[in-house]
């Protein structure tokens, strides 16, 4: 069996991790969770969902560290379980992860060109591939690349916004308890993503050291960044105008009195949409990959490239797929994975106003 090459250190798990989670759902999810949730119960929503997904996270990273191939939960499933829960498993993944990427593709189509969305969709998936294909260290700069423009995106969000937060707003009447595990709900879909190292697995270094460290790390930055811009959008905006937003960080910054930022909130969250859909197409190609060595697909997909060391069928079947649902279908509102509705059903055909 032809294996993966281990490249990824720490500093490349933790940037694939960054590029997981910090997608879409940070430009749109503070609105819903507001609107459940109110102001303060906002933050105590994203530190409840935080630690939810911490919990998920570490076991995963454990389990990732005793199984260090490629596959993430499919393997596991198959290795604690039985090999028919592992099947379960893996399709229910491929599935799911197949239309959320054509659903990413398709969103980021209606920021760049409303007109042509599958088109500029299918241009994504095939830039998306080629990357992938030459190799994990590749996917891994260009993740890079994704992560620090929507950081300096994120900052200065967070920077502008911080000279409009009144302290007053956070004493506006609070949501319920339900309310703020509703918001916790929506808020754990935004952290989504952290389990990709797990999928990887097969070609991160020292898999026992670095998977349990760049796991939680990832997740740890990715809770301070949430926690500081829902404080932020809360302070400017206020719970309900914060929960009636259909574009809440754009809103920060016209509110805080420069509006003419707004088109850099919304570049930046197109290329935050671009950094999931490179590393979910990376991991759908990885489950392909181990589901093709165990005969539960086709065995021809199960080729590693002699010189990337990349799952190529795997990878350019998985692209296939993907602009054939995009060329048929629009999944944004559909998609089987309530990780991708948090990222795609917001954003409507024209970017909003």
């Amino acid at each position: 069996m032809d294996q993966l090459a281990r490249r990824l250190g720490v500093p490349d798990a933790v940037t694939i991790g960054l590029g997981s989670m910090l997608g879409a759902g940070v430009f749109v999810v503070f609105a819903p969770a507001a609107a459940a949730a109110g102001g303060a119960g906002l933050l105590v929503a994203v530190v409840l969902a935080g630690f939810i997904a911490f919990c998920n996270a570490t076991s995963s990273a454990r389990l990732a560290a005793r199984y260090p191939e490629s596959g993430g939960t499919y393997v596991y499933g198959r290795e604690r379980l039985n090999p028919f829960a592992g099947f379960l498993v893996g399709w229910g993944f491929v599935i799911g992860k197949t239309a959320s990427c054509a659903a990413m593709a398709l969103t980021i189509g209606a920021y760049l060109w409303p007109g042509q969305a599958r088109l500029v969709a299918v241009a994504a998936v095939v830039a998306v591939t080629a990357v992938n294909l030459r190799g994990v260290t590749k996917t891994a700069t260009a993740t890079r690349v994704l992560v620090l423009v929507v950081l300096a995106v994120l900052t200065l969000v967070a920077v502008v916004g911080a000279f409009g937060v009144s302290i007053a707003r956070f004493d506006q009447p609070g949501g319920s308890a339900r309310g703020v595990l509703t918001a916790a709900g929506l808020l754990f879909f935004a952290f989504a993503g952290y389990a990709r190292v797990a999928t990887l697995g097969e070609e991160v270094r020292d898999p026992r050291r670095t998977i349990p460290r760049a796991v939680p790390l990832a997740l740890g930055i990715v809770l301070a960044i949430y926690l500081t811009l829902a404080a932020v959008a809360v302070g400017v905006l206020g719970a309900d105008r914060l929960g009636a937003s259909a574009a809440p960080l754009a809103d920060v910054v016209t509110a805080a009195g420069l509006p003419g930022l707004e088109w850099v909130v919304r570049a930046g969250a197109t290329v935050a949409v671009t950094g999931v859909l490179l590393s979910l197409l990376a991991g759908v190609g990885r489950t392909t990959l181990a589901m093709a060595r165990r005969r539960d697909l086709p065995g021809g997909l199960a080729a590693v490239h002699p010189r990337h060391q990349v799952p190529h069928r795997a990878e350019l079947a998985v692209a296939a797929v993907v602009i054939l649902v995009v060329v048929l279908a629009d999944v944004r509102g559909r998609s089987a994975s309530p990780a991708s509705r948090c990222w795609s059903t917001t954003p409507s055909p024209t970017p909003p106003r």
